[in-house]
Order: structure tokens, then sequence, then C-alpha cells
């Protein structure tokens, strides 16, 4: 029996950025990107979309993303807010906090974990839903959105949220 490979194609919307030299700054995105580190990177990340460290990356930098993937070097604290993976050629030193983690074997962490709880905020929610904060508001407030209620604040679990969506509830 003979396998077919399915290769990646790129989308016609999709953002690859690739970086194979030794770069110093910050870096923040605001549109989704699929961000991929080969060489040497000192800074602060912000990402949206994917990040991807690769095993012959080696980063001193705070990051902040949805998706990381790990599989090089990196000293700092890492926030995943979707999910983090290590590869087991990752050697992670830093705090690290995510609703979703996965380990490969072999893979090196020293630092505390946070696992988050899948929940997010009106202003996450709000950028999640491309929703304007005073429309979420007001679903929120007349119950047509799956939402808790913390004093001043309200909650939304993501997974509710993706089933309001998918109901096609969102107006």
């Amino acid at each position: 029996m003979a396998f077919n490979r399915k290769e990646h194609k790129e989308l016609p919307d999709e953002k690859i950025i690739e970086i194979n030299a030794q770069m110093e700054g910050t870096l923040t995105f605001s549109d989704p990107v699929n961000l991929k580190i080969h060489g040497r990177y000192t800074g602060k990340l912000d990402t949206r979309g994917t990040l991807t460290i690769g095993s012959s990356a080696q980063v001193e930098a705070n990051i902040i993303g949805e998706n990381v993937i790990v599989a090089g070097k990196v000293k700092g604290n890492v926030i995943a807010k979707k999910m983090l993976v290590l590869m087991p050629s990752a050697v992670l030193h830093g705090d690290i906090s995510t609703p979703k983690l996965n380990i490969v074997e072999g893979a090196l962490f020293q630092g505390r974990c946070h696992m988050l709880e899948d929940v997010l905020t009106i202003d996450d929610l709000a950028q999640y839903l491309e929703i304007e904060i005073p429309a979420i508001l007001e679903l929120a407030t007349t119950g047509k959105i799956p939402a808790t209620r913390e004093g001043d604040n309200w909650k939304f679990e993501r997974a509710q949220i993706e089933q309001w969506a998918a109901s096609g509830k969102v107006r």
C-alpha cells in the first residue's frame, strides 16, 4: 500500500516569518503570524499565532504568545495563551504559564509552571471574537453569551464561547 506524503502548503493569507540571524530588540505582532526563530534572539517577544523556536536557536527573552513550540534553548519566562510544547531538544530556564502543556521526553525545563484556566477576560474575548467591548458587555448582561460575573469583572470559558460561536449566535 502506498502513502502519499502531504506537504504543508502555505495558505493565501498565512503570514510566515523566519529569523535565521542574530537579532536584538522587541518584536510585537498584533496579527497572527507563523514566526520561526532559528538564530540567536535577545529581547522580548509578543506574538499571535504560532511561535517556533528551532533546535539551533538560542533565545534570551520573555515570551508571550498563543501557541509556542520550543526545540532550542530559551532563557526567560513564557506565557502561552493556548499551548506550550517542549520538544526533546528543548532547554527552557524560566517560569511558564499556559492552559495546555506538552513536555516531550528529553526536554529540559527548570522553573515554575502555572497552568492557566482556559478563561478569557473581556479584553481577550473582544480580540478573540473581533467584537467591540460594549457589544460584549451587552451580550453578557442580557445573558446572550455564556459568561460569569466576578465582582466588576466578566469571565468567559473558551470552550463555552467556542460552542456559542459555532451555534451561529455571533452577530
